[in-house]
């Protein structure tokens, strides 16, 4: 365990929810596998080795559910336990919700997704004229725009003031670096565009259109749009981070409010049952008068669970995970799919500032499973989930938490590496080639906007103009190399800062760089291009 987790965490006993009253509907009970009876012991055994606060599980079968637990507590150094009920950011398992939204217009004829976004939204603009014409609804959901990996998602992440739409609008100076429809890059911002256009065609707000059409017919009553619907009284979790990669500690609440369709939503394990529920039964589910009714048509599942846009396998990186490497992966409207041991899985993942999770559906079995958690490490929720997996799927026992620790220290390993390496590349006594002073000004990115750089107690400090959790004082490393370091550490997003000068010595340009590969992918600091901007210049 950390350092920095209490000791009451140490004896934190998993806090459980059997039979809910959907349960009873069912016919009769699903038996148990053998592989679940230590389930309780392996699960607190994932949450020390990876340093995870508080974990919620929740597993259905046939319609049922057969476990919904929480393990730990729900902030260190606090007592308050997790629990089935206890609401966790489900990042961009928030996906799948938004592609459903668009399928449950299209089966209403208000829509088809096909259709071309700018006759919904007839301002929608990207880089090229050709990419704006050509998008569909349906490119806006499977990665395959020509937008880089996390592109344009320093507009909403973290957090800025930008509204939804000048998120969307700013779209136009984001960089394509791959070709219309030619490969898999994972995006984040075009979510938020598939959100305007189900506010366009509904006539409802895209929390409206949640919360009406989706929570409130399944069930679900406790999950919020976002943070900002969280209410007093809420049983919800804090995220955790580890500052500098190092020390355990509670992330600030952070509000995704302007692109709410790709990531926002919070829920609990228990709520999100109903959601698999439907989802395993083919888009229908059970009102509260016992009566039958459907979200979306089969058809449309049947696209939404189908490979769009292609992705690569690789090698695992750690011999311990051979057994996980799909035959097939691929992309579909919301939804990751690949297959393990021979069946089909529908699964996403969901990452966000402290909290990351993960969704699995095994048609075939109709089996699901989600595991939330609140701290930033994917290998606890994968080594849960794959021992569920096995459990039902009768395969091999096998230690999934060694497998994936394996991974981790080898992920470490490679960071410290790097770090190593521009290390050795560096020029230790080099010195600036301008006066501190000089670096200083205000620098314009087309697509971002204004970051500032000025002279505050001897020390150059950077801010972006609309993210405020971006403040850091920027760190000479060598020539006109600076790093900048966050006060915000948990952040973990620390980067280089390089400008370029005219040949009469001023500053032509500066450049940033994620230092860690261990860096979220969503610090897109790369595709930035910061121009100094004129004293007097308009916006």
């Amino acid at each position: 365990m950390s350092r920095l987790l209490p000791s009451i965490l140490l004896a934190a006993v998993a806090s459980c929810c059997f039979a809910s009253p959907i349960e009873a509907e069912a016919d009769a009970p699903v038996a148990t596998p053998a592989q679940l009876a230590d389930f309780d012991a392996y699960v607190e055994g994932v949450r020390k080795q990876f340093d995870v606060p508080g974990i919620a599980v929740a597993i259905v079968k046939d319609g049922q559910i057969v476990l919904e637990r929480g393990y730990g507590v729900r902030e260190i150094g606090k007592p308050a336990p997790v629990d089935a009920h206890t609401l966790f950011a489900i990042a961009s398992n928030t996906k799948a919700f938004t592609s459903a939204s668009l399928s449950m217009l299209a089966d209403e004829g208000k829509l088809s997704l096909d259709d071309r976004v700018i006759d919904h939204l007839p301002w929608f603009r990207m880089a090229d004229a050709y990419v704006t014409h050509e998008m569909r609804i349906r490119d806006l959901l499977v990665h395959r725009s020509g937008l880089g990996l996390g592109a344009g998602d320093l507009l909403f992440w973290p957090g800025t003031d930008y509204s939804t739409a000048e998120v969307a609008r700013r779209l136009r100076d984001v960089p394509l670096t791959g070709n219309f429809r030619s490969q898999y890059a994972y995006d984040n911002i075009l979510y938020g565009v598939a959100q305007l256009v189900i506010e366009k065609a509904s006539g409802q707000t895209y929390e409206q259109f949640l919360r009406t059409r989706i929570f409130s017919p399944l069930g679900m009553d406790t999950t919020r749009f976002n943070s900002d619907a969280l209410k007093p009284g809420d049983n919800v979790a804090t995220g955790h981070a580890k500052a500098d990669f190092k020390d355990l500690q509670p992330a600030p609440r952070m509000s995704w409010n302007n692109v709410s369709g790709a990531g926002g939503i919070y829920s609990s394990a228990h709520d999100m049952t109903q959601w698999m529920r439907m989802q395993l039964a083919g888009g229908t589910y059970t009102d509260r008068h016992g009566k039958e009714q459907r979200l979306f048509s089969a058809k449309r599942q049947q696209a939404m669970w189908s490979v769009v846009t292609p992705m690569t396998i690789s090698e695992p990186s750690v011999p311990e995970l051979v057994p996980a490497k799909p035959n097939f992966l691929g992309y579909g409207e919301g939804w990751q799919l690949s297959d393990y041991r021979g069946r089909k899985l529908v699964w996403h993942t969901g990452g966000w500032p402290g909290m990351v999770s993960r969704l699995t559906l095994v048609p075939e079995y109709k089996l699901g499973v989600i595991v939330l958690t609140s701290q930033e490490v994917g290998a606890a929720f994968n080594a849960v989930t794959m021992r569920a997996l096995d459990a039902f799927l009768d395969a091999p026992k096998t230690d999934w938490t060694a497998a994936y620790a394996a991974a981790v220290a080898k992920a470490q390993s490679k960071a410290d590496d790097s770090w190593q390496k521009h290390v050795k590349a560096r020029t230790a006594d080099s010195q600036p080639s301008l006066p501190l002073a000089q670096y200083a000004g205000t620098y314009r990115d087309p697509w971002y906007g204004d970051i500032t750089i000025k002279q505050e107690g001897g020390k150059l400090v950077m801010r972006f103009s609309h993210t405020a959790e971006l403040v850091g004082e920027l760190e000479h490393w060598q020539h006109d190399v600076f790093i900048v370091r966050w006060r915000e550490r948990w952040l973990n997003a620390d980067a280089f800062v390089s400008f370029a000068l005219t040949p009469d010595g001023a500053v032509r340009e500066a450049r940033m760089e994620a230092i860690s590969p261990l860096t979220d992918f969503s610090f897109d600091f790369h595709d930035l291009k910061l121009a100094p901007v004129k004293a007097g210049t308009a916006k």
